[in-house]
């Protein structure tokens, strides 16, 4: 049997076990939510302890907490945040709410190494106390949004990483591509052509647009409620900690950050952080968008358009034969999928706040910051797997872009819509290409045929063949 300890809280004595740094309030919630299996993620737990440090620190300064207890509990913080002990942060992410079992995690955690650290034992929580000086002015209620702030921002800059080098790759295959000249589709019939290069470029655009949305968004998470306490209003808070506490965070995570004007609201609304997720779930769905357009262009190779291929990462079948599958957009399709349905479950957790609390922020934390994550590795690798390795089938595109119906739209303002039309239907029904047609029916000058139809021309603004044409767009 495993060696325990007993330790009592006020519902009680639990055995803990005898090796856990965690004490009996984390026993307790581990015990009550065997939910899902899992574990915190790593960001949530980075950010309760540089939460803890920070306080630490501001409390030394104040001189309201003993410099031995401080500097001993900053030292434990520090051992965590270079990676030791993360076994002991146990609490699944569905929980009881606001987050208490995971804040009280935290605070057995640095108290009881700290108290190692002094000398002490795990469990007797003398001479550091989880409530009363690693938890010293503060609460669940102002630590955990503080926490969820931090944490995203944290997260950032590997996200804006990840979807930078996927705009990259794309950039790159727009200049690669920029001289292949394809068929446009819109509702999945023929349109004018484009040219292979300004699509990838497009996708590359709506990728820069989808990052400034995010980072945009970010900006709101910089505002720091720390200092609200129980419902916002700071009791048992120092005048001083609010800054300081902002002053120690910006040192400890590096980012900017802000003293929130008014703590209150900063407790009450998950806004902030429901926007940013809003802002995720826009990048994930144009991201989702370029995924499933590579899987319409690969489709084939004998039976579909086949305009592009992409590299094989795996076999695509246990029972056909050298088939080859679109594996890694298909992957991303799926994660977009699940970062949609996260941030729906954020803004519904979001709403369901009451008065000067929102006690769902465990399950908001968990998604926002699942969603991150998930992105930014699904960006990574279908940049490096897919999309740097993508290459162009010009024959299939120079195919299908002359015969394309849509040609016939250069020649209305030539010879009117009315007659380019029948020009389309003719060339549908009969299989014969539109350029042939025209030149057949002596429908322009002989000289004015490749001009009008000058493939590469409809890919850029202007009116094919000029305006000098008889006939009317109409």
């Amino acid at each position: 049997m495993t060696d325990t300890r007993r330790e009592k809280d006020p519902l009680g004595y639990l055995e803990v076990p005898a090796d856990a740094l965690y004490g009996v309030q984390t026993l307790r919630a581990k015990q009550n939510f065997p939910i899902s299996g899992l574990k915190p993620l790593d960001a949530f737990v980075t950010a309760q302890v540089q939460i803890k440090k920070a306080a630490a620190q501001t409390h030394k300064e104040t001189g309201r907490l003993d410099g031995k207890l401080a500097d001993a509990i900053v030292k434990a913080a520090d051992e965590v945040l270079a990676g030791m002990h993360r076994e002991h942060f146990i609490v699944d992410p569905y929980q009881a709410g606001a987050g208490t079992s995971h804040n009280m995690n935290a605070n057995e955690v640095l108290a009881n190494r700290a108290n190692e650290i002094l000398g002490g034992k795990r469990g007797e929580y003398k001479p550091v106390h989880p409530n009363d000086h690693v938890n010293m002015a503060q609460s669940t209620n102002d630590t955990i949004p503080t926490n969820i702030r931090l944490a995203c921002l944290s997260e950032l800059p590997g996200l804006n990483k990840s979807f930078e080098n996927l705009r990259d790759a794309f950039l790159a295959k727009g200049k690669e591509f920029d001289g292949i000249v394809k068929a446009g589709r819109t509702h999945l019939q023929d349109a004018m052509p484009i040219r292979l290069g300004q699509e990838f470029t497009a996708y590359a655009g709506s990728l820069t647009r989808g990052l400034k949305r995010v980072n945009s968004a970010a900006d709101f998470l910089k505002d720091l409620g720390i200092g609200g306490s129980a419902v916002g209003t700071g009791v048992t808070v120092e005048k001083e900690y609010p800054a300081l506490m902002n002053k120690y965070l910006k040192q400890i995570t590096g980012l900017d950050l802000r003293v929130g004007e008014d703590r209150i609201q900063l407790m009450q609304s998950m806004g902030d952080v429901a926007g940013f997720s809003a802002a995720l779930r826009v990048l994930a769905i144009d991201l989702s968008k370029i995924a499933s357009d590579l899987r319409l262009m690969v489709m084939g190779p004998r039976t579909g358009i086949d305009e592009i291929k992409l590299p094989a990462v795996q076999p695509g079948s246990s029972i056909m034969p050298g088939k080859i599958n679109p594996s890694i957009p298909e992957m991303v399709n799926q994660v977009c999928f699940q970062v949609m349905g996260l941030d729906t479950t954020v803004a519904i957790a979001a709403e369901h706040g009451q008065l000067e609390l929102n006690v769902m922020m465990p399950v908001i934390a968990h998604n926002v910051l699942l969603a991150m994550k998930i992105l930014g590795n699904a960006a990574n690798v279908f940049a490096d797997l897919t999309v740097k390795g993508i290459e162009a089938n010009e024959n299939m595109c120079s195919y299908w872009v002359e015969r394309s119906a849509a040609l016939a739209t250069a020649l209305a303002p030539q010879i009117g819509y009315a007659k380019a039309a029948e020009i389309s239907k003719q060339s549908v029904a009969t299989g014969v290409l539109i350029r042939e047609l025209v030149k057949r029916d002596k429908l322009l000058p002989e000289n004015e045929v490749d001009q009008v139809l000058d493939l590469r021309k409809m890919t850029e603004i202007g009116v094919p063949g000029g305006t000098h044409g008889g006939g009317s767009a109409g």
